[in-house]
């Protein structure tokens, strides 16, 4: 992992911590805060080592052999041989809407998921590029920082969940008495709001940059950016039409966004424009 993949990871999930100590003050006073402390090693802990089994589990992906999907094994063994990195495991989601991820802490422990109805839109050379630049994700170590930022925000919606019960119930015991009843009600309507808004940005934070990145890797892996950028443009298409029922806390891991990205969730886009990748994939073509 880069230096500044590696200060990112321990970024967030610092905020995480701080986060869940000051959620946990509110909640129950200096008990509760010695409470989400441990709380927040273990979340740690199980988001550095875990994180990628926690996002497959969120998209609802389940493992492939290769007697299940020869033909989707054969494109990813071909390809993570070209992109001289060890074979990603497979998975599966069972969805109509056309999508793709990539997860894993580093490149051996890394996997790759597609959704059935990616398999049935794309023709094989335009799977073989949008799994480059899944692979591509995987080389640029980028799957980490993703995995983890998906794992922070999940967490975050939780908070949220938190703030709104302990706010119809007054909360929980061990808070410091001088407090007032209309600073709790503040404080919690706050967490309620804007808990969801900060796991946007923190999906945000791990820079959109990293879609154009991908898409110049998976391009030199394949050797296809036009096929890449064909695939983008099916695949926003029918992302718009079969939105994917997937927790908005794993959307930023999918090569388009899964949840179609009409109206107000435009103005929190996890993904660049796919207008914006298509032009550059195909100026790379042409200078080629």
């Amino acid at each position: 992992m880069s230096s500044t993949n590696f200060f990112k990871t321990v970024f967030l999930l610092t905020a995480l911590t701080v986060l869940l100590l000051f959620i946990g003050r509110w909640l129950a006073g200096p008990s509760g805060m010695m409470i989400a402390f441990i709380f927040a090693l273990g979340l740690n802990f199980f988001s550095y080592w875990f994180s990628d089994k926690i996002a497959l589990s969120m998209a609802g992906a389940r493992e492939v052999s290769e007697a299940e999907a020869p033909e989707l094994h054969s494109i990813v063994n071909n390809l993570a041989l070209q992109a001289r990195l060890p074979t990603p495991r497979v998975y599966i989601v069972d969805s109509d809407s056309p999508n793709a991820f990539a997860t894993g802490r580093d490149p051996k422990h890394a996997a790759v998921a597609v959704t059935s109805g990616i398999l049935r839109m794309l023709t094989r050379t335009e799977l073989e590029a949008v799994l480059s630049h899944e692979l591509g994700h995987v080389r640029n170590r980028d799957t980490l920082i993703m995995t983890v930022t998906a794992t922070i925000a999940g967490a975050i919606t939780m908070i949220a969940h938190m703030a709104q019960w302990a706010m119809i119930f007054g909360g929980f015991g061990g808070r410091d008495n001088d407090r007032g009843g209309l600073g709790d009600v503040v404080f919690g309507l706050a967490m309620i709001i804007i808990a969801p808004i900060v796991a946007t940005i923190i999906q945000l934070a791990i820079s959109r940059a990293r879609e154009f990145e991908a898409d110049a890797t998976g391009a030199q892996i394949s050797g296809q950016p036009l096929a890449l950028a064909s695939a983008l443009e099916k695949l926003e298409a029918g992302a718009h039409m079969r939105p994917m029922r997937v927790e908005p806390a794993v959307a930023h891991l999918f090569i388009v966004n899964p949840l179609g990205g009409k109206g107000f969730e435009n103005l929190f886009r996890t993904h660049p424009s796919t207008e914006e990748r298509v032009a550059r994939l195909r100026a790379m073509a042409g200078a080629a």
